[in-house]
Parts: C-alpha cells; sequence; structure tokens
C-alpha cells in the first residue's frame, strides 16, 4: 500500500491555522498595572470578541464580578456546630461549602453523612443547601432533612440574636 501524505498534510494545514488564530504569546512584564489583569465584567459575547488585548492566554486570566461568593457567618457556624459529630473531610469557607463523612449522631444507630452549600449571604432558608446520606449512598428522607436544616437554622438565628445584644 502506498504511503499517502495527504492526511499528515491536511493535519498540518489545521493545526498550523488554529495555532495561528491564537496570536502570540505576550511577552511577560512586571507592570502590576497592566490592563490584561484588570478586573472587569463581560456584558455579552460580543465584548470578549472585541476586546484589542484579548487572547487565548485571556481566559486564564479573566476575572468577573460574579466569581466571588458571600458566606453568611451564621449560617457557617451553625452548620458546623449542629453537624459537629460528623468529621469534616473537606471545608473551604470561600465558596461555602463542607462535606463530611459518615458519622452516627446522638441516639441513633444510623450512620450519616453530609454535605452543605451555603451560597449567599442572608441569613436565610433559601441560602442553605443541604445534603444528607446513608451508607450505601441513599438520600436521607425529606423530614430528615428538613429537621437538620432547621435546627442549622434556628442555631444561626440564636448566634445572629447573641450578637446583636453587644
Amino acid at each position: 500500500m502506498p504511503n499517502r501524505p495527504v492526511p499528515r498534510i491536511a493535519f498540518s494545514i489545521v493545526l498550523a491555522s488554529s495555532l495561528a488564530a491564537c496570536g502570540a504569546m505576550p511577552a511577560a512584564t512586571s507592570n502590576s498595572n497592566d490592563s490584561r489583569f484588570a478586573t472587569r465584567s463581560i456584558n455579552g459575547p460580543n465584548d470578549v470578541e472585541t476586546d484589542p488585548n484579548n487572547t487565548i492566554w485571556s481566559i486564564f486570566n479573566r476575572k468577573t464580578a460574579d466569581s466571588s461568593v458571600s458566606v453568611n457567618k451564621y449560617l457557617w457556624s451553625a452548620s458546623l456546630e449542629v453537624l459537629n459529630f460528623l468529621p469534616i473531610q473537606s471545608i473551604d469557607p470561600y465558596t461555602g461549602v463542607i462535606v463530611t463523612g459518615y458519622g452516627t449522631p446522638p441516639g441513633s444507630g444510623q450512620s450519616y453523612r453530609a454535605t452543605v452549600l451555603i451560597d449567599d449571604p442572608a441569613l436565610d432558608a433559601r441560602s442553605l443547601n443541604l445534603s444528607l446520606q446513608t451508607r450505601g449512598g441513599r438520600t436521607v428522607n425529606t423530614a430528615t432533612a428538613r429537621a437538620v436544616e432547621d435546627a442549622i437554622l434556628s442555631r444561626a438565628r440564636e448566634m445572629r440574636i447573641a450578637d446583636d445584644r453587644f
């Protein structure tokens, strides 16, 4: 069978044209006021395309207004306090995520694990997202999950009231 160079040539052309579209990689500068690293919000798909400083490497340096998450400190502390019988596997106060391992609550024979997401700075039930699982990966019935959520919310309100007294 004869050697067919056509696929290699086609691949080379596609590779060269895709790399040419990327533009040159910008030179590193020590100037901290470089406009490529400025914080800005993107209003639509055309905003990115019309920016003359935008290159393929800009996606790694882009910061939008939506990148920060505020966490309610009372919900955060109350979640840790109410779920203190569960071992913590992962915790991130900047994104508001608490992941626990399996643990048995006092007075129960069932083992649970929890994942908590606090995604709003408001002391509100909508800010708290709780997922409980039993061993075997089964979700907990809604009454149990609701009772744990209520305990967290009640404790968070108590902490808030205690802070207002001082």
